[in-house]
């Protein structure tokens, strides 16, 4: 098959382009590196031509309210409306857990605005709704930053690192359209603000994380369940620990 990428060189896109092409599919990786820009458009007709599946995981390159949702809802018309034109088969986008309940975030408003636009939009589609990755634990810590303290939520959490991201989404690609939400998961549980501390203490990290019902997340309270998988989802292989010694060896 024919696969397009977009979001192709990212951390999740690079890693599903080399599952696909050692699969044997025709994959190609867009971007605006690489000439395809779902904003303007440029690129986007050629590259679709002869797709049977298309692959969105690009991610907005700024979180501020606005421009978050601006970049989902372009990016979502411009290419949704490319691949009506081109005949593509399968559509998938790459969202997360609890999305629809998370609208007092402004970047949560933007995928909920991404996925009404794939589900309005007649396409054959899956959406995968995954849980935080672990590579992201760092960022988080610092956004709840205040001099030496984190600040962060209790609520639960059951992340996945980004390999078994890339393998669920390749399984989707190479599978028939869900027309709806698949879920998948890490294989364990742990409380946020917790998990974040044993991260920063195996990085050497001396600040202290505070548990604090008030602390937001991308700009949203969290109840305790809002960011597990409300059914039963796909989960990875990859433990929490395992991941950490794989990646700073």
């Amino acid at each position: 098959m024919k696969i397009v990428v977009i979001g192709g060189s990212g951390l999740i896109g690079s890693k599903v382009v080399n599952n696909l092409r050692n699969l044997g599919h025709d994959v190609i990786p867009g971007s605006p590196d690489t000439g395809i820009n779902t904003i303007t458009g440029e690129g986007l007709a050629d590259a679709l031509t002869g797709a049977d599946v298309v692959i969105d995981v690009a991610n907005s390159p700024s979180f501020e309210d606005q421009a978050v949702l601006d970049f989902f809802t372009t990016s979502g018309r411009n290419l949704l409306a490319a691949e009506k034109v081109a005949g593509v088969k399968h559509h998938i986008a790459l969202s997360v857990v609890g999305t629809q309940l998370l609208s007092d975030s402004g970047y949560f408003r933007g995928k909920i605005a991404q996925e009404k636009l794939i589900r309005e939009s007649g396409m054959p589609y899956t959406i995968v709704h995954s849980t935080q990755f672990f590579e992201f634990l760092g960022g988080i810590a610092q956004a709840a930053t205040q001099g030496q303290i984190v600040r962060l939520s209790a609520a639960y959490v059951q992340p996945i690192s980004s390999d078994d991201v890339a393998a669920a989404v390749t399984e989707v690609a190479v599978d028939t359209p869900h027309n709806g939400v698949i879920e998948i998961a890490g294989p364990e549980r742990f409380r946020l603000a917790e998990l974040v501390q044993k991260y920063l203490n195996l990085k050497g990290d001396t600040r202290s994380v505070v548990t604090d019902s008030q602390a937001t997340y991308y700009g949203a309270l969290l109840s305790d369940v809002v960011l597990l998988p409300a059914g039963d989802a796909r989960v990875g292989t990859d433990k929490f620990t395992e991941w950490f010694d794989a990646v700073n060896v």
